[in-house]
Order: structure tokens, then C-alpha cells, then sequence
């Protein structure tokens, strides 16, 4: 089972999938996905789900990257089918700026088996680039992300219709803000969300991945490894 690119998308594909799994990482971890994100990633994959991972650099208009991003996993799907035949809806799974992302998708999440939002962050620019907050008014301009992060919660409260929502909270994560996004899915008509708190911090889904791409197998820590294959066990129920 090895990674293999088709455009944006890193795809995992396991000898005999049983389901599949949409994934957008968070800021610049995304841009290798297939690194940063490997221990979770692959572990899935070793469970029958194929991994289709979108890598981007992220930019102000997050509104045009979720398009961007649903559009190249529906084309990384078709020729997916293509070779194995038809499969189950995909299960949408973000971390960080990556939930928002998926929150946004056009479709409103309908063609979708549900939403994991690992760490869901929606912070003011000048909160998530250094120095914006800066030189941003020396320059005289105002810079923002499009849409900002009381639209984007407007948003996923009036245009999000995916009911089945699992929001995964690390408790020392400090760049957490699930509970706004748990208030927002609440004020839609119907709403199945659920709520999971896991020991770890933000960089829980991504730092054993790291560390074994960088150091090796040797390296992993065993909480963090614990703490991935609970997620696995997670993810991969809420996939089938």
C-alpha cells in the first residue's frame, strides 16, 4: 500500500476498500499530508479505507480553497471507481483549519457519510499569521479572512445540512474553538452531533506522524500513538 498523487490529492489505496475518507489537514501541515499526517493516515488505510488527502498552502479565501478542495476530491473519486467500482459515500475528516474547509464545501456536507472535526480553528488572520496584525495597518490595508470567522459559524448555522457531525476535542489544546462550532450546528433545524475529548493538544493528529517520518518507528510516542489509534478506531466506525 503506497501513497501515490493525482494533482492536489495524495491517495492511499488498501488492496480491498471497504469505505473511504475525504481529508484536508490543517494550515502548513496540508502541504505534504502524506508526511505530516502519515501515522493517522496510513493506520486508517491498514483498516480498508481508501485516503484521499487534498495538500494546499493555505491563502485568504478559504471560501475558494473548500470549492477547490471538493472538486479535486470528486474527480479523485470518479477515477477511483473507475478501477474498483462503485464504493461508499466518503466520510469528510478535517484538523484545524482543514474542519472549516470542509464546513464550507459547496454541497453543504450532503454528499458525505458525516464530518470528523479534529481541533476545529477559526481564528482571525491577524490571530493566524505573525506579524499581520502589524504591518497590516502600516500599510494601510485591511486584511481578512474571506469568508471571516463570524460569517464562516453564520454560515455552517444557515447552509451546513450534514446532520451527522462528530467534533473531537484535545484537552491541551489551546487553539481549540469547537465550542463555537458545536453552538452553530446546534441552531440548525436537525442536528446529530457528537462530542469526543481525547487526552493530547492540537498537534496530537499530526506530531506522531512526524516523528516517525523524521526518527522512525523508534521514535513514536506511545501516548500519541495511543491516542491515534482510539481516533482510528473512531474514524473508521463512523465511516461504515
Amino acid at each position: 500500500m503506497n501513497w501515490r498523487q493525482q494533482g492536489k490529492i495524495w491517495q492511499l489505496t488498501p488492496a480491498r476498500p471497504i469505505g473511504q475518507v475525504d481529508f484536508i489537514g490543517g494550515s502548513y501541515l496540508a502541504a505534504t499530508p502524506q508526511v505530516s499526517y502519515r501515522r493517522l493516515l496510513e493506520d486508517l488505510g491498514n483498516n480498508g479505507l481508501v485516503i484521499n488527502a487534498w495538500a494546499y498552502v493555505p491563502g485568504f479565501d478559504h471560501q475558494s480553497q473548500a470549492r477547490e478542495a471538493w472538486s479535486d476530491f470528486r474527480r479523485a473519486r470518479k477515477q477511483l471507481e473507475e478501477r474498483y467500482g462503485p464504493l461508499p459515500t466518503p466520510l469528510r475528516l478535517g484538523h484545524s483549519l482543514g474542519c472549516k474547509l470542509q464546513l464550507l464545501a459547496p454541497d453543504g456536507g450532503r454528499n458525505s457519510r458525516g464530518l470528523v472535526s479534529l481541533s476545529f480553528n477559526n481564528f482571525q488572520a491577524d490571530r493566524s499569521i505573525p506579524l499581520l496584525g502589524e504591518i497590516a495597518p502600516r500599510l494601510g490595508v485591511e486584511t481578512e479572512f474571506s469568508p471571516s470567522p463570524s460569517e464562516t459559524l453564520r454560515l455552517i448555522s444557515r447552509h451546513y445540512q450534514q446532520e451527522r457531525n462528530l467534533v473531537v476535542r484535545f484537552g491541551r489544546d489551546q487553539l481549540d474553538q469547537s465550542d463555537a462550532l458545536l453552538q452553530a450546528l446546534e441552531q440548525r433545524p436537525v442536528n446529530h452531533t457528537e462530542l469526543l475529548q481525547l487526552p493530547g493538544d492540537h498537534l496530537t493528529p499530526a506530531s506522531a506522524g512526524l516523528r516517525r517520518s523524521v526518527l522512525g518507528d523508534w521514535a513514536d510516542d506511545p501516548k500519541r500513538v495511543g491516542v491515534i489509534r482510539q481516533l482510528t478506531e473512531v474514524i473508521g466506525r463512523w465511516s461504515t
